[in-house]
């Protein structure tokens, strides 16, 4: 059974910084994509980014050029650099990995880590 275990949530001050760890619980093969998405109270999960095995990256509008997404060289470790946090980046950031194995795909996801940013 893989855990993707989140790391680096906590709080912070608006236009404050923090980074964000997911790592798998062991090495995984045919990752093709992790990602971020994050639930604000009474709001639906979203994607804020996400990055392939082959380092093409995606972000959502309300975050892009303020955060960046990275994955380390084994592809089972990624990042969020989130800076110039805002008060509506509040909320529990899941991390999320696919591994697409002859043509389908599995979904992994993490126990999520909070983030609040005050004003």
């Amino acid at each position: 059974q893989v855990q993707l275990v989140e790391s680096g949530g906590g709080l912070a001050q608006a236009g404050g910084s923090l980074r964000l760890s997911c790592a798998a619980s062991r090495s995984i093969r045919n990752v093709v994509i992790m990602g971020w998405h994050r639930q604000g109270a009474g709001k639906q999960r979203e994607l804020v980014a996400d990055i392939s095995d082959g380092g093409d990256t995606g972000y959502a509008a309300s975050v892009k050029g303020r955060f960046t997404i990275s994955r380390d060289n084994g592809g089972n470790t990624v990042y969020l650099q989130m800076n110039n946090l805002k008060p509506e980046d509040t909320g529990v950031y899941y991390c999320k990995a696919i591994r697409l194995i002859a043509g389908t795909t599995y979904d992994y996801w993490g126990q999520g880590t909070l983030v609040t940013v005050a004003s």
